[in-house]
């Protein structure tokens, strides 16, 4: 149903955009072509994810980030998600301790980008995610799991370093690693994205102030 909304609302913004030509508005001079342009080509090549435009945990999809940690198969990592604002930006942040032991060894902040019974997410008119990210030169992974896939351990994979200054990152659908599966990425099929911090011992420390699909 929230996909939906979104396919109706970049329509509805296209319909209105052609109104607007069709009245001649631009060619009297009182709306400017530049601006219109702008918005064209935003509403084809970009689909917020999250900006942090709203107060809580809940994304401009109307899902909400969760925490998860590897205490859900015996770990023993302790981590938070909280609200914050670091230099200058709101963000989501994400701290804790990862450790190994007891087979454990990864915090995770994940959103589900679909509420709906099916679950899935159609991002094939899509090339990529773009992340906007900071944190403390730590190396984290963005984790995809789509409708192929059946263990919690399965995803599709990039990794990318959090900078103390804030930093922006495009990760591309072509190129996203597959892990413990033999399925292609099926991105009109995408169920949840998670920014996780595995795989060693560390303390974690990341802020996520936006999250996009984008078209090249």
């Amino acid at each position: 149903m929230k996909s939906q909304l979104f396919t109706r609302k970049v329509r509805l913004s296209s319909l209105l955009k052609s109104l607007i030509l069709s009245t001649g508005l631009i060619n009297s001079g009182l709306i400017n072509t530049g601006l219109i342009n702008n918005a064209i080509a935003d509403d084809m090549n970009n689909l917020v994810i999250d900006d942090r435009s709203n107060n809580d945990e809940t994304s401009n999809l109307g899902t909400k980030w969760q925490l998860v940690t590897d205490g859900v198969m015996g770990g023993l990592s302790q981590g938070q998600l909280t609200l914050d604002n670091y230099k200058g930006k709101n963000c989501l942040r994400m701290r804790g301790d990862v450790t190994t032991e007891n087979n454990g060894g990864f915090l995770q902040i994940a959103l589900s980008l679909n509420d709906t019974e099916q679950g899935d997410f159609d991002a094939s008119a899509y090339s990529g995610v773009e992340i906007e990210v900071a944190g403390n030169e730590e190396l984290y992974n963005i984790h995809f799991r789509t409708g192929d896939l059946w263990f919690p351990w399965q995803s599709y994979r990039s990794s990318f370093t959090a900078a103390s200054d804030w930093k922006t990152y495009r990760i591309a659908f072509s190129e996203l690693e597959k892990y413990k599966t033999f399925h292609s990425f099926s991105q009109d099929q995408i169920k949840r994205i998670g920014l996780v911090a595995i795989g060693r011992e560390f303390q974690a420390d990341l802020c996520l102030a936006d999250i996009r699909f984008y078209n090249d």
